[in-house]
């Protein structure tokens, strides 16, 4: 049984790797920068909930906020898909963020708006979770550079 188990949970990391990997490809995204949000975001808590300030809430991996469900409803994405695919809520918060850099750029700002959004007032808290990104980032892809995995 422990076998069974531990052949199960390297199998769905190696599934959820190529996750990563197909989201950063598609949408012209580093996976280690989708990493490094989705570790921000949600802690790597694929069931994760936020309730927001303004009465949003952000759910999933990569903690996508209710203001999308509507678009992603006519797609056949729902609440639910969101958190229980894994790899649903990596193309969907892939999809965002490559929305986001057409318009803005590929650039750290960019990546605080992920959570923070666009509004003026709101730069201090778009750097401050750059930063929280950029620090993971430089963790991830240190880690693999020292195992040569890049």
């Amino acid at each position: 049984m422990k076998r069974l188990l531990f052949l199960l949970l390297i199998l769905s990391q190696s599934a959820l790797a190529n996750c990563w990997n197909k989201a950063a490809h598609y949408y012209h995204v580093d996976p280690y920068l989708l990493y490094a949000i989705a570790n921000v975001e949600s802690g790597m808590n694929p069931y994760a909930v936020g309730k927001n300030h303004d009465g949003t809430i952000d759910v999933g991996l990569m903690q996508i906020n209710s203001t999308h469900f509507t678009a992603l409803e006519q797609h056949g994405i729902s609440e639910r898909r969101l958190m229980t695919e894994p790899c649903t809520s990596i193309m969907v918060g892939a999809s965002i963020l490559s929305g986001m850099i057409k318009v803005y750029g590929y650039n750290w700002e960019t990546v605080g708006a992920y959570n923070a959004g666009l509004k003026k007032e709101n730069y201090p808290k778009r750097m401050v979770y750059a930063h929280k990104v950029w620090e993971k980032y430089q963790q991830l892809k240190s880690v693999a550079h020292e195992r040569n995995d890049w």
